[in-house]
């Protein structure tokens, strides 16, 4: 079967036709292989091609069309086909197209757990203990832990979204792949939380989304980091409850009042940004006026 893994790793045309030239000098082909066909014509119910075998071959043609109903392929176009069955009982070599992109999905699978580089894929439903993802055609589970970096409680909003995944476990034999965005969020965060860490001071101002709020101030996700913003720090003016001038979701520009290198503390304030208005008062009216 190696000699025909190029064959689904390459859709260039120049690869398809010398991997085709190179089919028709073959003597045996096994069941399962992949093997390269050229289109000769497309009828209403089939699409028929050359695959180099004794006559040609009738595949459905639902097996060529798009998720949009298209046909994918036309007259002198190469495609990857999988031998299902060398000579049926009507003399016929049974040939697939899906079999063949299933087996390119696979073999993509494996790479990306190999490598640990990500693929994407579609939330498709809700399963116990997690969610199902489509990636390429392949159903993958997501487990509930591994949805996002902070537990979720309504996965409904996810679902029919494509996101990348991180394959964290594969089983071809079992028909099984375990997919994880926990480990994409994290990776994102860590790289995100190292550019902010190498460019955070005192003085500086950041923007972040507000996260949660507490009865003595709002935390704030910078990016990687959460920051304080103490509810002293939020208003010139006396603010009884955080919730007075935050909601959770809000996007705030504040300044970095403190940074604990040691630590990764960050202590934010809104009300720095402006000027206190006593100084403003005491401008305005020197004393003695």
């Amino acid at each position: 079967m190696s000699n025909a893994t190029p064959a689904v790793a390459s859709d260039s045309p120049e690869t398809f036709a010398a991997l085709f030239e190179e089919s028709l000098t073959r003597k045996e082909m096994r069941t399962g292989e992949v093997i390269t066909a050229e289109v000769v014509r497309v009828d209403m119910n089939y699409v028929v091609v050359n695959a180099g075998l004794k006559s040609e071959s009738f595949i459905a043609i639902e097996e060529f069309k798009n998720d949009k109903g298209e046909v994918e392929v036309k007259p002198g176009d190469f495609t990857s086909v999988a031998i299902e069955a060398l000579e049926d009982g009507y003399g016929e070599t049974r040939l697939s197209r899906d079999k063949a992109k299933r087996l390119a999905a696979w073999l993509d699978l494996e790479k990306a757990l190999e490598a640990g580089t990500l693929v994407k894929g579609i939330i498709s439903g809700k399963v116990k203990g997690g969610l199902t993802v489509m990636t390429n055609g392949i159903r993958a589970f997501l487990p509930g832990s591994l949805v996002d970096i902070r537990p979720v409680k309504d996965t409904l909003p996810y679902e029919g979204k494509e996101m990348e995944f991180k394959v964290i476990k594969l089983d071809r034999k079992r028909n099984n792949v375990v997919v994880s965005r926990r480990a994409v969020l994290e990776a994102s965060q860590g790289a995100e939380r190292q550019a902010l860490l190498a460019n955070l001071q005192e003085g500086a101002v950041v923007k972040g989304i507000v996260k949660n709020i507490t009865d003595y101030g709002a935390f704030v996700d910078l990016g990687g980091i959460d920051g304080l913003l103490h509810i002293t720090d939020l208003a010139w003016r006396r603010v009884k409850h955080p919730s007075e001038v935050l909601n959770v979701g809000d996007e705030v520009t504040a300044k970095v009042l403190k940074f604990d290198t040691e630590k990764n503390r960050v202590s934010l304030g809104l009300k720095q940004l402006g000027e206190d208005p006593w100084v403003g008062l005491s401008r305005r009216y020197p004393t003695g006026t």
